[in-house]
């Protein structure tokens, strides 16, 4: 009650100065008390007994093989999907106090907007029936992923979840592309990002803009990427993963935070790698670098040749 009445101890006095007796006082503090339960987050009226009972039903049409969580207040649902590729998936369903007739809310890990239609006739079965269209839908999207992920050296994201569309693919030593495949379009040339040392980019580069015409919507992504790049990606079936994660030559580390690095020394007799944050507070504190717009100019911490970076997002 000390907790509960936390904030309300001058109210709960001047009610008591008030009052004229014992029982005059005891049903003030029942008002201030009733109001103090009202603003608590986690204390809500139960719901009728023909709420949970039409929830039960809904389950056992549904089937309670379906249901992967449920919380004590019957309010939170999650429900499991199999797509046809064997994949599973999972969607969130927040209850209103007015369900069915007040719609819930519904969340999942996709790359799209999730759409589910609601009317006060629909039901759970209703819900799962939509988010299994919703999630064949895409997947083509998951298999060019599975793919990728698979047969290559994905550097970035760590750990995907199956609404990143992007994959950062290790092509050698500190050299690498960044794909950001469309959900919708699975199967067409995705938006390129090479990123490396510039004398090794570069021919990458030509011959992505070369061979774009090459790109055949028949064949998967990652057999076009080759096409295009001319190139064969390292497998992990012949290749270490710390072949491709070459630590930060300033911090020593691969990871900070959630960023690898992505700088590199142009020079290619160097090539040293390093985290954009890194690179960027080393120049920037160094008398004889200088800043043009955006872009730091300076000298490699390794070799004393020529580098830029450019200003970190939130710096001055």
């Amino acid at each position: 009650m000390k907790r509960l009445l936390h904030g309300y101890q001058h109210i709960v006095k001047q009610r008591l100065q008030h009052s004229t007796t014992l029982m005059a006082f005891i049903l003030e503090l029942r008002t201030v008390l009733e109001v103090a339960l009202k603003s608590q987050p986690g204390c809500q009226s139960f719901s009728p007994p023909q709420y949970y009972s039409q929830l039960i039903t809904e389950m056992e049409i549904l089937g309670w093989d379906k249901l992967l969580f449920i919380d004590a207040e019957f309010r939170t649902l999650q429900l499991k999907a199999e797509d046809s590729a064997g994949r599973q998936h999972a969607i969130t369903v927040k209850l209103k106090s007015k369900y069915p007739a007040e719609a819930p809310e519904f969340s999942a890990d996709l790359p799209i907007p999730l759409v589910i239609t609601w009317t006060s006739q629909s039901t759970l079965a209703n819900v799962h029936s939509q988010f299994l269209l919703n999630v064949e839908a895409l997947s083509d999207f998951w298999s060019v992923l599975d793919e990728i992920d698979e047969k290559t050296w994905v550097l970035e994201p760590e750990k995907p979840t199956k609404a990143d569309s992007t994959r950062r693919i290790a092509i050698g030593n500190n050299v690498s592309i960044k794909v950001q495949i469309d959900p919708r379009h699975p199967k067409m040339l995705p938006e390129c990002c090479l990123l490396g040392a510039e004398h090794v980019v570069t021919p990458l580069r030509n011959k992505l803009n070369a061979n774009m015409h090459l790109w055949n919507p028949d064949c998967t992504v990652l057999q076009n990427m080759k096409d295009v790049l001319e190139i064969e990606f390292p497998s992990p079936t012949t290749h270490e993963k710390s072949s491709f994660s070459v630590e930060c030559g300033i911090c020593y580390s691969y990871r900070l935070e959630s960023a690898i690095p992505d700088q590199v020394c142009n020079d290619p007799r160097c090539g040293q790698p390093f985290h954009q944050v890194c690179l960027y507070e080393w120049l920037r504190g160094l008398p004889t670098s200088r800043q043009s717009f955006n872009i730091v100019f300076g000298e490699c911490p390794y070799c004393s040749k020529p580098i830029t970076v450019k200003m970190v997002t939130g710096n001055a």
